[in-house]
């Protein structure tokens, strides 16, 4: 095992997204309206956690979007590693505007999308621009630095979860959603190290589940 991995004076960050929710097995559009997870949702996060339990994986804390299918993500895991949990709302999908909550069919329809979207666009007319979310996805990263370091497993969203990993690794966003896209499919997870005296980012796995050897670490 790595000696960083196991330094207390580093960050031991997780990024989480969460399992199958409703939305996602219907084909709707989520941004910040709440979809509770599927039953197979909720058995993806019970895996997972089962997961780590057996290889003895551990965080300090549990950081969640407050959204349900986040939310109920996170709780599972808690119950399960029995690790303390917080809500941020800094850690929400992005706010998709009119289209939240719409069938994708129906959205198409209602909503065409335009063919030119510029980073500042608002999304779905009264939304949240990329570059929004770009830069609460900034405050969000922030705010998890100025604690202390530690091991962390933060259970999030794909959307914001790209520009977090935008934000790391100094990438802007590009108009029309063009450029780099990070995939993270439901309770895959991105691994990362922070070490903060030389400000040294390790980006270690990337759409890993519970099928994956786990590498962060155990005691």
């Amino acid at each position: 095992m790595p000696t960083k991995i196991t330094d207390s004076k580093n960050y031991h960050i997780v990024l989480l997204r969460h399992g199958e929710s409703i939305a996602n097995a219907q084909g709707y559009y989520q941004g910040q309206t709440d979809f509770t997870l599927t039953e197979i949702g909720k058995k993806q996060a019970h895996s997972l956690a089962k997961w780590w339990q057996k290889q003895g994986v551990t965080f300090d804390l549990i950081i969640s979007s407050p959204l349900m299918r986040a939310r109920q993500t996170a709780e599972i895991i808690s119950s399960i590693l029995e690790l303390p949990l917080e809500f941020d709302p800094l850690w929400m999908e992005r706010d998709a505007g009119l289209l939240s909550g719409l069938h994708q069919d129906d959205a198409e329809q209602l909503y065409p999308q335009p063919s030119f979207t510029h980073i500042y666009q608002p999304i779905g007319t009264t939304g949240e621009s990329q570059w929004e979310l770009y830069l609460r996805a900034g405050r969000a990263l922030s705010d998890l630095l100025r604690r202390a370091p530690g091991r962390y497993l933060v259970v999030s969203h794909g959307g914001i979860l790209n520009m977090v990993l935008y934000t790391i690794l100094g990438i802007v966003p590009q108009a029309n959603f063009h450029g780099v896209h990070f995939r993270f499919e439901n309770t895959a997870y991105a691994l990362l190290t922070y070490y903060p005296t030389h400000h040294y980012w390790y980006f270690e796995e990337l759409n890993k589940g519970d099928r994956f050897k786990e590498i962060i670490g155990s005691h």
